[in-house]
């Protein structure tokens, strides 16, 4: 523990405003003020009270929406039986415009919510066993689990009993409400394939084995942008589980940084005194010698929203509810509460993709012929079913662009350009850096930011490709466009949903798509290939281009940037632009380039310019990397 304590000394010499905050008074004092506080009005409320200690109780003051409040509920592992769905939704018709969030946590957020109606807002909810304790600010968050845990195929260990003993060591405990440093995310699965993004959290307990025994390997210093790494920790049952928690909940608390808020998750900690002396903590304070990492078996991507349906252990069938960016309805949630209780087995799940499943349905057809699924499809388009959007401008104070309705335009935009009968493509969007939409893991990410369209400033994202959730943990995306104005950057993605479409392979995902084909190009060239087609497009230029399956040049810029010169010179002019070639240049130095104006009449003067530069017969003077030759597709003035 000695490395912890000098870490902690070195890091906390000033405390961060929160931290203050903090000290100003007990968050219970805030709690006991709620009925008060109600009757006196919105007025009545301390600044602190909206700034910090009401988020405690998951009661969020947004001043997007004057005098209006967010209530983030906790819903353990996203499981929900009917009578909760059925309050949960009533309270939102009733209270707040009928409007729900539902969340990449697979929790639900109740808006535009009154001050004076909250008290009875919270006391409906927790008669039904739903509360927002803890869901905000430096607390133990609402725990992710598997929303088929017990019931799946898959289901090696069933988990959610252990995620209920977890949350009774912090829930309504007032040694745990607000004493960390900052938000401490958690999950824990039992099953092969990855439906809660279990790698990307403070603490992860994930499905292991070693030497025949099933249990669970830790993870730990996961968070938005950053995955998880292995603890070199085997917790053979639920006992060591709880333990190990237990464990590094009260090292986090004991050591965690309370400096500068933007460096205080356990990352930061980790990265501080190394894995190696975390994981000696986290023994010597369980007082177990745990064993050594076992195999991870969580690997398998998940399917089920290409399906429209699971079936479960029994026979009976988990039905997915399409809700994309996660914009719901209270009303729906009644409906889809009725239609539990009607089908199946008065069982709901929600799951990490702002969406819903219905359990325990036998009759699957007869489901699916309800009115409720004409509204929200229970299969989707390619575009749709992976939707994933955080909250954005309407609700946000972080938000840089709107997000929801910009995710769902792009989808839309998709499906109508690029039909997909079949395929699997995940678009994520994050409104901001702190990247709450997961961003970094979609095939397709996009981040909130400005983009300049003729030097003002508006909406635009930084669009990412490659993200990943299965296979031996995740991994983040890379950026391949910056800044693209959010009016142009459906053109660009257009041109990977072309591309995907031309080139895919028999059932193959766009994740596997890019592993086969994009993975073989640098960032750069993605980037610009995107733009290059959507420029084609917008110019109506027709030519057969694109990306090529067979690549000779490595990931070395300088010989993309002359190979696809030197394709597009030929697509053109229908002759190589020089007699011979070697290592991506010209032999014979001597020789001049023709222009292709004259080998190809008509051919737009952008693209002319662009290939010259390319191909210049000076080497000296030929462009070498991408950024170079934007400026002659730019279909916009920056």
């Amino acid at each position: 523990m000695e490395a912890l304590q000098k870490a902690f000394d070195a890091r906390n010499k000033k405390l961060n405003k929160i931290e203050k905050v903090k000290a100003l008074k007990s968050p219970k004092e805030a709690i006991e003020k709620l009925e008060e506080y109600a009757r006196e009005g919105f007025a009545s409320i301390p600044e602190e009270d909206k700034l910090y200690f009401l988020k405690c109780f998951g009661i969020y003051y947004r001043p997007a929406t004057p005098e209006k409040f967010m209530l983030k509920l906790r819903i353990p592992g996203g499981y929900m039986n009917a009578e909760q769905a059925k309050v949960i939704g009533e309270c939102a018709e009733e209270f707040g415009q009928d409007y729900i969030d539902l969340t990449t946590r697979a929790q639900c957020e109740l808006r535009y919510l009154r001050i004076e109606d909250l008290p009875t807002i919270i006391k409906r909810l927790e008669d039904v066993g739903i509360n927002a304790y803890q869901t905000g600010v430096d607390n133990i968050r609402g725990i992710m689990a598997d929303p088929f845990d017990e019931r799946a195929f898959d289901n090696v260990l069933p988990s959610h009993h252990i995620l209920l003993k977890m949350q009774e060591m912090f829930l309504n405990n007032p040694e745990w409400i607000s004493v960390l440093p900052r938000k401490f995310n958690t999950a824990i699965t039992g099953n092969i394939a990855n439906r809660c993004n279990v790698f990307c959290h403070d603490a992860s307990f994930v499905l292991a084995q070693k030497e025949g025994v099933y249990g669970y390997n830790m993870y730990l210093g996961g968070k938005v942008g950053v995955v998880g790494k292995p603890a070199d920790i085997f917790l053979k049952n639920e006992e060591e589980v709880l333990a190990a928690f237990n464990a590094i909940i009260d090292i986090f608390k004991c050591f965690g940084f309370r400096d500068n808020r933007n460096k205080n998750r356990l990352h930061f900690l980790i990265e501080a005194v190394g894995m190696t002396e975390i994981a000696a903590a986290i023994r010597e304070n369980a007082g177990i010698d745990f064993a050594g990492a076992g195999m991870t078996m969580t690997q398998m991507d998940y399917f089920e929203p290409d399906q429209g349906r699971v079936q479960l252990c029994d026979g009976s069938f988990g039905v997915h509810v399409v809700v994309p960016s996660g914009v719901f309805k209270g009303s729906s949630m009644k409906e889809a509460a009725r239609l539990s209780q009607t089908y199946g087995d008065s069982e709901l799940r929600l799951d990490m993709e702002q969406s819903l499943y219905i359990m325990g349905i036998k009759d699957v057809d007869a489901l699916l012929r309800e009115s409720y699924f004409e509204e929200y499809k229970s299969l989707h388009s390619p575009y749709f079913n992976h939707l994933i959007a955080c909250a954005g401008t309407a609700h946000c104070p972080f938000g840089v662009i709107e997000n929801k309705n910009d995710a769902i335009e792009m989808a839309t935009y998709l499906d109508e350009k690029v039909a997909l009968e079949s395929g699997r493509i995940r678009l994520y969007w994050s409104a901001c850096v702190k990247g709450c939409g997961i961003h970094g893991l979609g095939d397709i990410g996009f981040e909130g930011c400005k983009a300049k369209v003729k030097g003002i400033n508006g909406s635009g994202v930084n669009i990412y490709l490659g993200g990943k959730i299965a296979g031996n943990g995740a991994l983040e995306g890379h950026t391949v466009l910056k800044e693209a104005p959010l009016e142009y950057a459906k053109y660009y993605v257009e041109s990977l949903a072309v591309e995907y479409k031309r080139l895919r392979l028999e059932n193959e995902s766009f994740e596997v798509f890019t592993d086969r084909i994009l993975r073989n190009f640098t960032s750069a060239k993605i980037g610009f290939v995107m733009m290059l087609l959507a420029y084609f497009r917008a110019k109506n230029i027709d030519v057969d281009f694109g990306f090529e399956t067979k690549v000779l040049t490595g990931k070395n810029e300088e010989f993309e940037v002359f190979e696809l010169g030197r394709r597009l010179y030929y697509h053109f002019a229908k002759k190589e632009a020089y007699t011979s070639y070697e290592r991506f240049t010209n032999v014979i130095k001597s020789e001049k380039l023709e222009n292709i104006r004259k080998l190809s009449p008509g051919i737009d003067e952008n693209i002319a310019q662009m290939l010259e530069l390319i191909l210049h017969s000076d080497e000296k003077r030929r462009a070498v990397v991408f950024s170079e030759l934007i400026p002659f597709i730019m279909l916009y003035e920056k």
